[in-house]
């Protein structure tokens, strides 16, 4: 039963070791079990966190989120804080600042005609859900929306 509820788990997409041993507890399967079948699982390579949390980084950055949403994303599906290191190494330097900045271009667009102070608020907020500190998120938000409120020559 542990094998067929964790094989059916990564049809849908890849998981961490935590996350499967959490559904099988859900069903009832004896901790003991839970833990050979997971044990087998990382033998064979069907559950590999250090790749599960590289694979979710990569994923995620395209969502143009945060590197500290990202680590908390990791932490809440029970991967250790070592791998998510690890797998957060790999990101550039300025991948906070290029997915900030991706993320209000884009909604930016659609706020040409709203008030300064709501645009900002707007924009601000948009960045702070995804997990992106104030002091980017203002930085952020005063390039793409600088010259917006000039008028037309």
């Amino acid at each position: 039963m542990a094998r067929e509820i964790g094989l059916r788990l990564l049809e849908l997409r890849a998981r961490s070791r935590a996350e499967l041993a959490t559904a099988m507890a859900r069903k009832g399967v004896p901790a003991e079990v839970a833990a050979r079948v997971l044990d087998r699982f990382e033998e064979v390579g069907l559950v590999d966190d250090a790749q599960f949390a590289s694979l979710w980084v990569e994923g995620q950055q395209r969502r143009m989120k945060s590197a500290r949403a990202l680590r908390q994303e990791l932490r809440t599906k029970g991967v250790d804080a070592e791998t998510i290191d690890t797998a957060l190494s790999d990101t550039p330097d300025d991948a906070d600042y290029a997915a900030a900045r991706a993320l209000a271009e884009k909604k930016v667009r659609s706020m040409a005609n709203l008030e300064p102070h709501v645009r900002y608020r707007r924009l601000a907020g948009a960045l702070a859900r995804r997990g992106f500190g104030p002091g980017l998120a203002h930085r952020v938000v005063g390039e793409v929306t600088e010259g917006l409120d000039e008028p037309e020559p």
